[in-house]
């Protein structure tokens, strides 16, 4: 478990970091990547991929396991991620649900404190929460996923959904990593008080499979993230 001040340590490492392009390449998939080329990926200088475990309080992705597998026989850092359904069911129900079926954390060097994954759904872009009910439900989710792991998760986001939805909270800066969304050729501005980004989602697409993503620092940052 990353205490406050060795999560502003790492952080403030990868700033560093990111300022002499010493970023990590990684990717992340879901079922709608039946096929993915893990093995060319750890090839063409890829070091991690987060994967789709679960979904709400009921969906389990169906190549979560034949993902997990691939990505470890590849020799890949290997991450979870929960799609948040703030509108069905408690975080604390989901983060339960998540821990169930993939969402779990062991201190084995290669594999991520797990991500909620925080963005627009079918039915609203806020789900019919207030901010201030947002803020509560990661709050729940986060907790209670710190409670069974000894880990905070990271929390996937775009500025526009966390400005909207959370009102620009400040609460996760100190605890929880920001994976951050925004397909361009810069990051850009940070939302929620983050100084900057751990991993930034810079495209939609990436040649071996899935959305293309940065760590933002080197290698040993990145297996420090992944060792708590």
């Amino acid at each position: 478990m990353f205490s406050r001040a060795a999560l502003l340590a790492l952080l403030s490492s990868a700033v560093l970091m990111g300022t002499t392009k010493a970023d990590v390449q990684g990717f992340d998939i879901s079922h709608y990547q039946p096929n993915v080329n893990f093995k060319g990926a750890y090839s063409a200088g890829a070091r991690f991929v987060i994967i789709k475990a679960t979904e709400g309080t009921n969906y389990i992705d169906p190549k979560f396991s034949e993902h997990w597998t691939g990505a470890t026989n590849a020799g890949l850092i290997r991450g979870a991620y929960h799609f948040a359904r703030p509108n069905s069911g408690s975080g604390a129900a989901q983060a339960t649900f998540f821990l169930a079926h993939g969402g779990g954390w062991t201190k084995d060097g290669r594999t991520f404190p797990r991500m909620l994954d925080l963005e627009s759904g079918s039915s609203s872009q806020c789900y019919g929460l207030s901010t201030g009910a947002m803020v509560t439900w990661i709050r729940d989710f986060s907790n209670t996923y710190h409670g069974k792991t000894g880990r905070y998760p990271m929390l996937y986001t775009n500025p526009s959904w966390w400005t909207s939805c959370t009102g620009n909270s400040k609460e996760f800066v100190t605890t929880n990593p920001l994976v951050l969304a925004r397909y361009s050729n810069s990051p850009g501005t940070i939302p929620g008080g983050w100084p900057y980004q751990t991993i930034w989602q810079y495209a939609d697409k990436y040649a071996y499979g899935g959305d293309g993503d940065k760590f933002n620092g080197n290698e040993t940052g990145l297996k420090k993230l992944a060792s708590g």
